[in-house]
């Protein structure tokens, strides 16, 4: 499994999903205790988006990694 550290805006979750939805993996984004599917814009709103988020997937995909990277906490 792998896990990155990044942060989004209200701006920016619109990219986020859609990268997230060309993959053919789960991949999860967590704050604290709540954990949503990354696909779902819904749910990724509903997490506190002044904070670190963290992303989990099961496998590589060179252009979702690309958009993870523009986001990743440094």
């Amino acid at each position: 499994m792998y896990k990155r550290e990044i942060r989004l805006s209200k701006e920016t979750v619109g990219e986020f999903v859609n990268a997230a939805n060309k993959c053919d993996f789960d991949i999860d984004i967590c704050y604290n205790r709540v954990i949503v599917d990354a696909k779902s814009i819904m749910g990724v709103f509903s997490l506190d988006l002044s904070h670190k988020l963290t992303v989990s997937y099961q496998e590589k995909d060179d252009v979702f990694e690309g958009v993870l990277s523009r986001y990743a906490v440094a």
